[in-house]
């Protein structure tokens, strides 16, 4: 039978503030963890000139090598908003796909990631960030590719809001 060592060092997955995935970086190496925030170079138009610039491979994505009993600490870190979860045990990123997401980096070729969550009318949401984190409510219907209308009851009130699809966690 295949026992997991509770005492080894696993990739896990947690979910940063919107745009603080390099701070939230910063913080974690500062406290002493091992952590990787997997980067690109993409290439960013302004008015007056283009630039090639570092953003982060997977918004909001930051990886932290450590055993499952120290989440708590690394969810303490400034930046970090909540561990991901996989059928209700924590996400972790193998090491061959760690690997094989470095080897995509190191090619220099354009990247691009989407993630696979797909949120569906009448499905129970979380919001995990911004100003109503930690208010539930259910997906009303889609606004765009990005963002879904969410229907929240409150105060025997029903508002509906536009939400970015990145925020929302299914119940």
């Amino acid at each position: 039978m295949n026992q997991e060592n509770p005492n080894e060092k696993k990739w896990l997955v947690f979910y940063t503030k919107s745009r603080a995935e390099k701070k939230t970086l910063e913080y974690l190496q500062k406290f002493g963890f091992d952590a990787w925030l997997p980067m690109h170079k993409v290439m960013r138009q302004w008015s007056d000139r283009k630039k090639k610039v570092e953003i982060p491979l997977f918004n909001s994505y930051i990886f932290v090598k450590d055993i499952e009993s120290n989440i708590a600490d690394v969810l303490k870190v400034p930046g970090v908003s909540w561990n991901i979860r996989h059928n209700g045990k924590p996400a972790v990123l193998h090491t061959k796909e760690q690997e094989t997401i470095q080897r995509f980096i190191e090619t220099g070729l354009t990247l691009e990631t989407q993630g696979i969550q797909e949120l569906v009318q009448g499905q129970e949401v979380q919001v995990m960030d911004g100003p109503l984190k930690g208010q539930i409510g259910e997906v009303d219907s889609s606004y765009n590719d990005d963002k879904l209308y969410v229907t929240i009851e409150s105060l025997g009130q029903q508002v509906i809001v536009s939400i970015d699809k990145g925020l929302l966690k299914p119940l």
